[in-house]
This record gives C-alpha cells, structure tokens and sequence, in this order.
C-alpha cells in the first residue's frame, strides 16, 4: 500500500519542520511549501491525499491557496492552521471546502489525531 501523502503549507520554517517530523514519523509521506507558488507546483506533481494550510502567507493567502487546491483537485482534504481571531476567514475557508481548523499554538497531538483520521478513517 503505498503512503498516504502529507503537503504541509506555512511559512514559518520551525513549524514546517515541527510538522513534517510528527507526521512522517506516523508514517506518512511529507512535502513542504513555504509559499503558495511551491505549495500548487508540489500539488501538480505530487497530489496530497491532505493538505495542512496556514492561513496567513505572506503573497497568496491560504484562502486563494485553497480555492486553486479545490480547482485542481476537488476531494484533497485540506485542514487550516490559523492565528487566533481569524474568525471570518475560517467561515469562508470552510464554505471552501476546508474540513477544520487549528489555532496556533495548536496541540500537535490533537492535530496527530484529526489528520490520522481524516486519512486512516480511525
């Protein structure tokens, strides 16, 4: 069976880093973009089966990211990472399509748990 891919999408590199080591560690296949360019050139090539979106990048904003993810690829599960207080954002993010939100600093076990279930049904 082959790995179930994870694209992580911030521009923070700490939390990227953070990320890729908690998911690749539950056996998942991890990328990273820093950016919305990189984060649409890695869906093109290598389409993730989830997609963890900060909110707020610097150029394309996770909400223009997640409109051109939704284009490409219509069922790619995508979970936002947000600042507190960006209430208005997570409503359209969720009409998007996203299927949840974190608020930083997220529990990364809580995190763990929400994407293993979104990939594994467990």
């Amino acid at each position: 069976m082959e790995k179930k891919k994870v694209l992580i999408v911030d521009d923070q590199n700490g939390i990227r880093i953070l990320l890729m080591e908690v998911f690749g560690s539950e056996g998942y296949e991890t990328f990273q973009a820093a950016n919305g360019k990189i984060a649409l050139e890695i869906v093109e090539k290598e389409p993730p089966d989830l997609v963890l979106l900060d909110m707020k990048i610097p150029g394309m904003d996770g909400l223009e990211i997640l409109k051109h993810l939704k284009a490409m690829h219509p069922d790619i599960k995508v979970i936002m990472m947000t600042a507190y207080g960006e209430l208005d954002m997570i409503k359209e993010a969720t009409e998007l399509g996203a299927l949840m939100h974190f608020t930083k600093p997220f529990d990364i076990d809580e995190m763990r748990i929400a994407v293993n279930k979104q990939l594994r049904g467990d």
